[in-house]
């Protein structure tokens, strides 16, 4: 079971080591990261295994408002099945 993150906002230093923190202490395991700096923005999605969260998957949202604060940025967490139902034809 995996859910896909998506991160964006101004660059600055530590965004992806403050995502992969929360994950890390929820329990999320990363599976795979897709980061890039667009003309000063950052854009990153990321595909977490959320099988053995040590939470309830609100609550792993909600984890991350430290972070969106924090670092200026704008966080949308979505279960995996979410995510494929809207972008099936």
């Amino acid at each position: 079971m995996n859910a896909v993150i998506a991160v964006i906002g101004k660059d600055s230093v530590g965004i992806l080591a403050k995502v992969s923190d929360v994950c890390m202490k929820k329990n999320a395991n990363i599976i795979e990261v897709s980061q890039t700096i667009l003309n000063n923005y950052f854009a990153m999605i990321m595909v977490v295994d959320i099988l053995n969260l040590k939470c309830e998957f609100t609550e792993f949202i909600d984890s991350f408002e430290n972070v969106k604060k924090e670092k200026n940025v704008e966080i949308h967490i979505m279960h995996e099945d979410i995510f494929n139902a809207m972008h099936k034809i």
